[in-house]
């Protein structure tokens, strides 16, 4: 369901606190849909009965939404069973969770099942995604849970065992042995995750990888592959990286597709070992030697090397121990390392540590991760091809502190790694969402800008070239890059590659050495505009029309009748405001307006108002009006195109020549607040707006003693200052 604007910043608050409170870590998981499994196990243990998810129920919305939604015919012999409904004898995991406890069923799912089994041989990786201690016998109640990396945060899910079955067997994942279950059920964990086991259709194993560690993907191909990829992939593979690989299929209706050699085009694998053998006693040949697993649990490679080929017969006993070699159908194989780079097409490795695949020492990265969001007519500005919106994306400055320990060639730079992740697309799916194509750029700030918060305008970009980007804009839900550059300050600024793209990211940034990035304007405050002084010189034309338009309307309350100037009554309500502000305004043939509403007039009383009598006297309308001219000015000044109206994009400008400084979230909340669909702002709308900020900085600081920009509302004030604003 979409976020409202308030919902959405609301929930955006919350998290941000949870957070603070250290929600969100490996140690103290945010629970999924607000479920606590040890809580509900103990529940349903106490009623004596299974655990039955509400919000990831046994039915077809759970299945998926088109090919496996209510119109499809393959989910009307689909039966929900728990596995002791299924076998004899049910467990959770058999003799340890393996690679060959994954075969893939009919869900076009391989990727994520390639992730599964690079999982697995790691221990510590594995266990943090399938806790401990959950069986199906003792303290049984039809309840488990699984641990995933999900957008910056650690989350726990909780779903009940009932697995979707046809004719008794398991449609979904399944493993080797029938009466083994994890992987089944880390996939329903998964599929809640996303919404929906159809929701899992389609993608790339690098997702999966990071998801159960929270770790970056760097994608190599195969042609363009460095020399030392041998290295690399043995490396990785040593200090507990994923692996996956895939061959591109050119033509879409051959994905999947078997080749003669026994490979599948577009299709996951995962990469589970690396080794260099002797193949010859007498030669002292070596060979060097890659493993691989097929998700689907058969369908191997039948080339050299492969399970039944002469190659085996090469080495020795011990040798084929230590590869561990089998002559079995399931899935898994070995090939040689130049076969490898022949027939795959490219290389996924998610590090736990980047640095890893670089160098032969050890180092803890530092990590910056920044969340942002995209918003249509205010910080959607698309890739560099779009110059008048580009400068309105999010934009982070990154400080590279430190160089590396071990230049290349004498030269002085930093190493880092930046990942821009798109989010939720994969759950919005069943709503239209399609993967944004993505991308960023890295621009050097001038020395003279340094430590300095505020946006880089337009001019900057128009006049400046980018020190690095991405190597493509890619439809991706993560796009990654490694960059070696010299210590100083750039910003980031990530994009869609067209402008107008709504949607949310993160932003990771991965160093060598230490590094800051934070999102630029985090700085919120407002000038202190001192009240206009009593004119001395003589009155305009067009003050004395607003001053006899003012005393026509003003008047005694008691009898209707007009006041002169010295009136001790001469004070206006909403309604009177309403009318001098629409007689007055609409005579300025360059503005384009609809007239200013009773509640924008409520709004300006409340601003100018300082005896709480909710009407205006002349000096209050004085003050008011002084500040209405001056913000007419402010708005035709980005009146382009002179059509009465202003861009959305450029509000923030004028927001700030008006003498407020926000930061992105709160532009994102004016323009949702009050841009047009065409993201255009009228004349009465940017009024309202700058009456709204100028009325809450004002209340801030007037609660605000202390001076250090925070205060404390019991419900009765907050109510107060925010209904009479």
């Amino acid at each position: 369901m979409p976020y409202t604007p308030s919902g959405f910043f609301c929930d955006r608050l919350i998290r941000e606190r949870e957070r603070r409170d250290g929600e969100g870590s490996l140690s103290k998981p945010i629970r999924f849909s607000g479920q606590d499994y040890n809580t509900l196990k103990q529940e349903y243990l106490q009623k004596k009965a299974l655990f039955e998810d509400e919000s990831f129920p046994a039915t077809v919305d759970s299945l998926g939404f088109k090919e496996l939604g209510h119109k499809s015919n393959k989910v009307k012999n689909i039966v929900w069973k728990r596995p002791k409904e299924i076998c004899d004898n049910p467990q959770f995991i058999v003799g340890g969770a393996s690679r060959t406890d994954i075969c893939q069923g009919d869900l076009g799912d391989c990727w994520l099942l390639a992730a599964i089994a690079s999982l697995t041989l790691n221990d510590k990786l594995l266990y943090r995604v399938i806790p401990q201690e959950q069986s199906f016998s003792e303290g049984y109640a039809g309840i488990f849970h699984f641990q995933f990396w999900h957008y910056g945060d650690w989350v726990d899910v909780v779903v009940d065992d009932r697995i979707p079955t046809f004719n008794n067997q398991l449609v979904f994942t399944k493993s080797a042995e029938r009466n083994e279950f994890w992987s089944a059920l880390l996939e329903k964990a998964y599929a809640k995750l996303h919404g929906s086991y159809e929701a899992l259709k389609g993608g790339n194993t690098a997702e999966g990888m990071e998801d159960f560690t929270g770790g970056v993907t760097e994608f190599y191909e195969m042609k363009e592959a460095p020399k030392e990829l041998y290295k690399i992939m043995k490396k990785a593979l040593e200090r507990g990286s994923l692996m996956g690989c895939s061959i591109d299929s050119l033509v879409p209706a051959r994905f999947e597709t078997r080749t003669t050699t026994g490979l599948v085009k577009g299709h996951a694998y995962s990469v589970t070992a690396v080794e260099e053998c002797k193949q010859s006693q007498q030669k002292e040949t070596k060979v060097r030697l890659v493993r691989l697993r097929n998700p689907w649990g058969q369908v191997e490679w039948n080339g050299p090397w492969s399970d039944n080929s002469k190659e085996w017969e090469t080495l020795s006993k011990g040798e084929k121990e230590k590869l561990q070699h089998q002559n079995a159908d399931d899935g898994e194989f070995w090939m040689s390392f130049e076969d490898f780079k022949k027939n795959y097409t490219k290389i996924e490795i998610c590090n736990l540590t980047p640095d890893a695949l670089e160098d032969d020492k050890l180092h803890k990265w530092t990590v910056s991760v920044n969340e942002g969001r995209w918003v249509r007519g205010c910080s959607a500005g698309g890739c560099r091809n779009y110059p008048e919106t580009f400068w309105t994306n999010p934009q982070y400055r990154l400080r590279l502190l430190e160089e590396d320990d071990d230049p290349e060639d004498d030269e002085v730079a930093c190493t880092f790694v930046v990942a821009l992740m798109q989010k939720n697309r994969r759950r919005e799916r069943k709503l239209g969402a399609n993967l944004f194509t993505i991308g960023f750029s890295i621009y050097e700030v001038p020395k003279e800008m340094h430590g300095n918060k505020q946006h880089m305008q337009k001019e900057f970009f128009m006049s400046s070239n980018s020190k690095a980007r991405s190597k493509a804009y890619i439809n991706l839900r993560e796009v990654t890059q490694r960059f070696r550059l010299s210590p100083g300050e750039y910003v980031i600024i990530p994009s869609t590659y067209e402008p107008h793209q709504e949607g949310e990211f993160i932003l990771r940034v991965f160093s060598e050495k230490r590094n800051t990035s934070e999102e630029i304007e985090n700085r919120i405050e407002a000038d202190h505009p001192v009240p206009a002084p009593a004119s001395t010189g003589e009155e305009s034309e067009e003050d004395q029309q607003f001053l006899s338009i003012f005393q026509q309307i003003a008047g005694d309350v008691s009898t209707g009748e007009p006041l002169s100037a010295g009136g001790s009554q001469m004070e206006i309500s909403a309604n009177d405001l309403k009318d001098v502000l629409n007689k007055v305004v609409p005579k300025y043939k360059d503005i384009n307006t609809e007239g200013f509403s009773r509640e924008n007039c409520r709004s300006m009383i409340a601003l100018m108002d300082m005896d709480g009598k909710g009407r205006l006297n002349l000096q209050e309308f004085r003050h008011l009006w002084n500040k209405i001219k001056q913000w007419q000015g402010i708005f035709k000044s980005y009146d382009f195109d002179h059509t009465g109206t202003i861009s959305s994009y450029e509000m923030r400008n004028a927001i700030n020549d008006a003498g407020f400084r926000l930061n992105n979230q709160l532009y994102d909340i004016i323009t949702m607040r009050y841009a047009n669909e065409s993201m255009n702002i009228d004349f009465d709308s940017f009024v309202s707006c700058l009456v709204r900020l100028e009325g809450m900085f004002r209340a801030f600081q007037a609660f605000d003693q202390g001076g250090d920009g925070t205060i404390r509302l019991n419900v009765l004030e907050w109510l107060q200052l925010t209904m009479y604003a």
